[in-house]
């Protein structure tokens, strides 16, 4: 599925490949036309350049998405991914570890076609928030991370969380979101906020203090205005 924002270009996903050989693949789209699906915990969504955001490119010869992710987790600006000593084989082994979960998935997000973001899907009853709070059906968790870039554009990453949420909310199944970013993450809390998530409380979790917060079908409705979401 796709969907194009005015003047942000179009967002569209594709399953993130773990292997070694996985670079210059033809992207297929998962998204819906809705419009613009794992950054939360474990690493949270966390905006590049000031919660204002990129549009990345490669040149010369295509990575392999983990090679891309390695990048991206590794860079300054995605502290609170903590992965920022991660080697390759680090991060080839967690996305091979997310690849083969029942209930955890990850996305390559594509703008204009070029890899600028990643998405994680979980199933909170399994992954993430085992024990810290009381799921409800149609309960899906979300991460996201924006590629790091030298020339951010006003608005991307709010694009970004937009894309993401309307890629969830197009499988009708899909009744809330639910995030836990690490409570110091003021910029993604601003951004999740933007596109109708409210807080609950804080967490504990093994890794951080986390906020946990929740965003229905009909909250995103309300904060986006512009963009029928499928039921």
């Amino acid at each position: 599925m796709s969907t194009t924002a005015p003047a942000l270009g179009t967002f569209s996903f594709r399953p993130f490949d773990p292997s070694p050989t996985s670079g210059g693949e033809t992207p297929t789209p998962t998204s819906d036309g809705a419009t613009p699906t794992p950054a939360s915990g474990g690493g949270t969504p966390t905006p590049t350049s000031g919660g204002e955001t990129p549009i990345p490119t490669c040149g010369g010869e295509t990575p392999s998405d983990a090679e891309l992710l390695h990048r991206w987790v590794t860079d300054p600006k995605a502290a609170f991914w903590m992965m920022q000593d991660a080697r390759l084989q680090d991060v080839e082994r967690e996305y091979m570890r997310i690849a083969a979960h029942e209930h955890h998935d990850a996305f390559i997000g594509l703008h204009d076609g070029e890899p600028a973001f990643l998405m994680e899907r979980y199933d909170p009853r399994h992954v993430e928030l085992v024990g810290l709070y009381d799921p409800e059906p149609g309960d899906v968790g979300m991460h996201f991370l924006v590629a790091p870039t030298d020339t951010p554009v006003h608005g991307f990453t709010r694009g970004v969380i937009t894309a993401v949420m309307r890629e969830l909310f197009a499988d009708p199944a899909t009744r809330r979101v639910v995030v836990e970013p690490d409570v110091r993450n003021k910029a993604v809390h601003a951004l999740n906020a933007a596109v109708g998530f409210v807080p609950e409380r804080e967490i504990r979790k093994p890794e951080k203090t986390a906020l946990l917060s929740f965003c229905t079908r009909e909250q995103f409705e309300a904060a986006v205005g512009d963009v029928e979401v499928p039921r």
